[in-house]
């Protein structure tokens, strides 16, 4: 009995024996696979980003240019006869109108000479009558032969020589009154007297002219600046197509902005342009003409200029923050069926109404990133939010 009470728990190790490993090899299984369940990683969702169509409407093409303003009329004010200046007759630096007097150079002496030439005019005068009186009668008595013809030759020269007298005192009285004229210097036009050169009891005129002062006119205003050879093709291209001349392009309205200020305010008209390019810049000279009539504009001014070429019907503008820009150029990032993102090289146009016109490689139907640029990469999917692209209020002109 004791022998088969042994041999039973041999048995029963025999038989149950593995059972303990196998359990044990199974419970490590599930939990290592539990383990590897915890740790896969899971993609995080699509970034959310705003994309949005380009704005398709039509809009004016501008030429661009930086440019300076001029004086349509700026003359320096001389002294064109000799004296010592007696007045200054103006503030400097005030707007003048025509034919105030500025200056005045000491009159007397050349009004008397004025005086003394006018009656030695009134002696050629009398000279002359008397003259003529003598050939009328010397004329008469040789038809009734009572002279010999030499007396009548003797009288018509003294008569002839009385003509040529009077004319020589005709021409000094009137150089006598322009030069008296000269004593009184006016402004020839209206505009701005700047500060006086000389002083008062100065002597002036002494062996050239002496400069007094300068007037400027500032209204109109001229605005030079330069267009390039590129653009000179396309505008005379475009003018060809719609049978323009040039009388029609010196229409062309010509808008002025100063670094100051938003916009374009000041309006004016195309004035001149240079026949000719420049063969060492490529440019073309050309030249508007600005009414200034608050002077607002003054002359040497640098200011921004544009001048409108052509309208493109159907143009594409996106907002100015969906562009990027790397080596290449510019840039827009473009959502594409699959809502992954491309980067798609642009060529850009000039502002419009706070927007940016896209002149090449984007299409109306594109979906274009126009926020959060900074979350998404080329080549990642994203989950595009449809947004529209919100037009800015219209600047001022």
């Amino acid at each position: 009995m004791t022998r088969a009470n042994s041999a039973s728990p041999v048995r029963h190790n025999g038989r149950w024996g593995h059972i303990g490993p196998a359990l044990a090899a199974a419970v490590a299984v599930v939990a290592l696979a539990g383990c590897e369940d915890k740790n896969t990683f899971v993609a995080p969702p699509p970034p959310k980003v705003d994309v949005a169509t380009p704005v398709q409407r039509s809009v004016t093409r501008y030429i661009e240019a930086t440019g300076n303003t001029a004086p349509i009329k700026s003359v320096d004010l001389v002294a064109r006869v000799q004296g010592f200046l007696q007045s200054i007759d103006y503030q400097d630096g005030t707007f003048i109108k025509q034919g105030t007097q500025l200056f005045t150079i000491e009159p007397e002496t050349y009004k008397l000479k004025l005086e003394q030439a006018q009656a030695a005019e009134i002696g050629a005068q009398a000279t002359l009558k008397q003259a003529e009186a003598d050939f009328k009668r010397q004329a008469e008595l040789v038809q009734r032969q009572a002279v010999s013809q030499s007396t009548l030759d003797t009288s018509t020269s003294t008569r002839d020589n009385a003509q040529a007298n009077l004319q020589q005192a005709q021409a000094n009285t009137r150089l006598a009154e322009i030069n008296y004229g000269y004593t009184k210097v006016s402004a020839p036009f209206d505009g701005i007297v700047s500060a006086h050169l000389v002083s008062i009891g100065e002597l002036v005129g002494v062996s050239s002219p002496t400069q007094l002062a300068t007037i400027v006119a500032m209204d109109p205003i001229y605005v030079n600046f330069t267009v390039n050879e590129q653009d000179v093709l396309r505008i005379r291209a475009e003018a060809r197509r719609r049978g323009l001349t040039i009388a029609d392009l010196k229409q062309l309205p010509v808008e002025i902005g100063l670094q100051t200020e938003t916009g374009y305010p000041h309006e004016g008209r195309l004035d001149y342009v240079s026949p000719t390019l420049n063969s060492s810049t490529g440019t073309l000279a050309v030249r508007g003409l600005v009414p200034n009539d608050k002077r607002v504009l003054l002359p040497g001014y640098f200011v921004r200029v544009r001048v409108p070429s052509d309208e493109d019907k159907n143009a594409l503008l996106v907002p100015d923050t969906a562009l990027g820009s790397d080596q290449g150029g510019r840039y827009l990032l473009v959502v594409n069926n699959d809502n992954i993102v491309e980067q798609r090289k642009v060529q850009i146009g000039q502002q419009d109404n706070g927007l940016r016109v896209i002149e090449g490689g984007l299409k109306p139907d594109d979906r274009v990133v126009i926020a959060g640029l900074l979350r998404v990469i080329p080549g990642q999917k994203i989950d595009p939010q449809v947004a529209k692209i919100e037009q800015p209020q219209a600047s001022a002109k």
